[in-house]
């Protein structure tokens, strides 16, 4: 049986969803590009650098169960639009402090901390908002949009944009960023939509508490066992990934001999890579089977650590982060159609919630552990080499176990 693919319009609300989350995410992009450089214009200190990185990750390791447990339970376009707006003031008041001179680095990492926080809260609301505004046989087809969005946005035209306004001035890419969160704010505002109240849902019962509504989507993870060697995966990987990346923006000045806008292209490479993922995921499943790609995909993971440890030209680094960019979006794909497939519709943001805490958690304690090498053995080096000793333990544990996924 051959699926459709629906075709067509989405509607005025998922145009105006749509463009809200294009522009925070040029945002976002900005501000993930600037904030390395920002810092590392202050202090050569690598612990400064990851502290900086680590700060808007952490929130993802304190407060993701939660912000699962809460998004259920409230408005969310207006949750969206607050969180917004409430982004939008951080961001300008850091803009305020670089260009008054005053920005500090625990300033900057409070300001990143703060929008973190935002973060889990408006991520979280809005993959559960998009079946209100477009209709069910639609959903692949607006999904699809809106990753693609993610990539070309936050992870390709972001770099080097980036990079070229902090240039241009230092206050300037948070400034942006600030602008962005206004902006989508308004375009969410303008959503006819309106929430079906909770007490009209099909499984309304008695109020549990947070406590009880978070138990319940780690239990329905933890429950299936390849959603837990999965959610083990991906915690294994960032902490590896992100340990070794804390402190790049240095490795690309004093390893590649790149200056600012250098280094943006270099991120833009892993972009790129992950753009051709994107389209190429459903066809390199189809002919080789998931489990077959997610066993590649953490070869990848190694060969890219390995390479970067050894390698002093850029084109070599960036095609290694190109290649590492397509596994990356394959990756994603495979895993997310897995939870989707095999989590009930009424856990789904709980278990969501939970795998975010295992993705984004691992990477806030990948940066801390990344920094600490880093100024610990003074190479930045050292975190790669320790990534890919870890990254093949992990494939040596999981191979076995990645043969149970389905497809």
């Amino acid at each position: 049986m051959t699926a459709t693919v629906p075709t067509g319009r989405l509607g005025r609300d998922f145009r105006r969803l749509w463009t809200a989350t294009a522009v925070s995410n040029l945002g976002d992009g900005v501000t993930l590009v600037a904030g390395p450089l920002l810092v590392a214009s202050l202090t050569p200190d690598p612990a400064a650098v990851a502290a900086a990185a680590l700060a808007p990750q952490l929130p993802w390791l304190l407060f993701a169960l939660v912000s699962g447990a809460l998004v259920d339970r409230l408005d969310r376009r207006r949750l969206i639009i607050g969180v917004n707006l409430g982004r939008g003031l951080v961001l300008a008041a850091l803009a305020g402090a670089v260009l008054a001179g005053v920005a500090t680095v625990p300033l900057i990492c409070l300001a990143f901390f703060l929008a973190g926080v935002g973060e889990t809260l408006a991520d979280t609301a809005a993959g559960a908002l998009l079946p209100s505004v477009v209709p069910p046989e639609r959903l692949e087809q607006a999904n699809s949009r809106l990753f693609a969005t993610f990539v070309i946005g936050n992870q390709f035209a972001a770099k080097p944009f980036g990079a070229y306004l902090f240039v241009v001035a230092a206050a300037l890419p948070f400034g942006f960023d600030a602008a962005t969160f206004g902006l989508a704010g308004l375009l969410l505002a303008l959503l006819r939509w309106r929430p079906v109240p909770p007490a009209a849902a099909p499984d309304a019962g008695p109020r549990r508490s947070l406590r009880a509504d978070i138990a319940a989507g780690v239990r329905a993870l933890w429950g299936v066992p390849v959603l837990r060697a999965l959610a083990g995966c991906i915690a294994v990987m960032n902490v590896a990934f992100c340990a070794a990346f804390a402190a790049f923006v240095l490795y690309a000045r004093q390893r590649l001999g790149l200056a600012e806008v250098g280094y943006g292209v270099l991120l833009t490479a892993a972009a790129l890579g992950g753009l051709a993922g994107s389209t190429l995921a459903t066809r390199l499943r189809a002919r080789f089977g998931t489990p077959t790609l997610l066993r590649a995909g953490l070869l990848v993971e190694i060969g890219l650590q390995v390479v970067l440890a050894t390698t002093r030209q850029p084109w070599v680094a960036g095609t290694a982060l190109a290649v590492w960019g397509v596994h990356a979006m394959v990756w994603g794909v495979l895993v997310v159609s897995l939870r989707q497939r095999l989590v009930p519709d009424r856990l789904r943001g709980r278990v969501n919630s939970v795998y975010s805490l295992a993705d984004l958690g691992g990477a806030a304690v990948g940066t801390v552990t990344g920094g600490l090498v880093a100024q610990v053995t003074g190479s930045i080096l050292a975190p790669f080499w320790l990534a890919a000793a870890a990254l093949a333990a992990l494939t040596a544990l999981a191979w076995r176990r990645l043969s149970d996924t389905a497809g």
